[in-house]
């Protein structure tokens, strides 16, 4: 069996969930089936991975149309000498949904579409994509309506793409969550990292990790940490912002934190994982005040290395977050932002205040991480849906 996964991100060009995603998915399926990646960007220097970029007489367009340029590079790819490469095409994020339905019209092969995020439960994309979000809302909707099967990473994501989309046959929708390598993430004994970043580890430290968008809640988050206890450190790692206006939005309210208490640093570059390993294992708290997410891997990361997580209690996070057992959640509603933010603040202070229990919730993440979440058992799964379609 020949499999072609479709993504906008591939290492090393990866910036959020659905990169990391594609990365240990495909890792595993290779050892299992014959598989290409197709992918945005740079050229990877690998046989088996493929990279296109935006045609020349796109440049400057809006967004979404370069990315519609860069599906149809994408679907012509996917020839040799007149045949298709592959049996069936994977796609994965509105990116690359387009490419895997013109690919499946085209060479008559099926189309897998795995679900990272819904546009429909996105609007504040419009603030990047302006008229653009209408194309990706378009471009989505009708490759997840016309896909042969859709996989969705937890059970509040099923439910989602169900609501979404009433014309998709429920029975084309199958659960296989996310992954975790626990191996690669495991707890570390370095702390350099922190040194270089003026965290103290002597002190406590919650810990943020994610692209400044209005899905992740980075501003709830900054408004949040005004109630944290003072001894707590904040470590915000967070970059790649959507768009100008929510950039300086976000840093405004980082200097305004940062003028009211001690110990906010805030680290705007993406870390490798090395250092990020260092961070994730050092920090007492991980914090997750996701807004909108499908599942959420930067948890079991977080979990993997034995760090208790405070998250919201939103979309696929309760599948991998356990209350009182992992973590803790702590309720949205979009009409009590304050009141979310209190919260969230209690349940930072409640774990960080009681060491104890956040080491046993520490270790009962990793084993959780280790037993549910294997990429090996993933990709088997996955292996066997792409056989249900031949």
């Amino acid at each position: 069996m020949r499999a072609a996964l479709l993504s906008r991100e591939y290492p090393p060009e990866v910036y959020g969930g659905a990169g990391v995603h594609i990365e240990f998915l495909a890792r595993e399926l290779r050892r299992l089936i014959e598989v290409e990646v197709h992918c945005f960007g740079g050229d990877r220097g690998a046989e088996d991975v493929h990279a296109y970029r935006p045609p020349a007489g796109l440049a400057g367009a809006n967004p979404a149309l370069a990315t519609l340029g860069v599906d149809l590079e994408m679907v012509a790819g996917l020839t040799a000498g007149g045949r298709p490469v592959a049996d069936l095409v994977h796609s994965h994020t509105w990116y690359a949904n387009l490419a895997g339905y013109l690919a499946s019209m085209l060479y008559g092969i099926p189309h897998v579409v795995t679900a990272h995020s819904l546009e429909p439960l996105r609007p504040w994309k419009a603030e990047q994509l302006g008229g653009g979000y209408r194309i990706s809302s378009w471009a989505e909707r009708s490759a997840y309506e016309a896909a042969a099967a859709v996989v969705a990473v937890s059970t509040g994501m099923r439910a989602d793409i169900l609501a979404a989309y009433p014309a998709l046959d429920p029975a084309r929708v199958h659960l296989i969550p996310n992954g975790i390598d626990t191996e690669l993430y495991a707890p570390v004994p370095g702390r350099d990292v922190l040194a270089r970043y003026g965290l103290d580890p002597d002190r406590p430290i919650a810990l943020f990790v994610g692209r400044i968008t209005r899905q992740k809640g980075v501003g709830h988050l900054v408004a949040a940490a005004a109630g944290f206890d003072p001894g707590v450190q904040l470590a915000l790692c967070a970059g790649a912002p959507d768009t100008p206006e929510l950039a300086e939005e976000i840093a405004g309210a980082v200097q305004r934190l940062q003028a009211g208490r001690e110990g906010v640093v805030w680290i705007q570059e993406m870390l490798p994982r090395p250092e990020l390993l260092q961070l994730l294992t050092a920090a007492d708290v991980f914090l997750c005040p996701s807004i909108y997410e499908p599942q959420g891997i930067v948890n079991l990361e977080a979990m993997a290395c034995e760090t208790a997580v405070v998250a919201s209690r939103v979309g696929g996070i309760p599948d991998v977050v356990v209350e009182g057992e992992t973590g803790l959640l702590v309720d949205y509603d979009p009409a009590e932002p304050e009141q979310f933010e209190s919260g969230f603040a209690t349940a930072v202070n409640a774990l960080i205040g009681d060491p104890g229990r956040t080491r046993a919730m520490g270790l009962a993440g990793r084993e959780r991480a280790v037993t549910e979440y294997g990429w090996d058992a993933i990709a088997a799964r996955t292996v066997r849906l792409y056989e249900s379609l031949l």
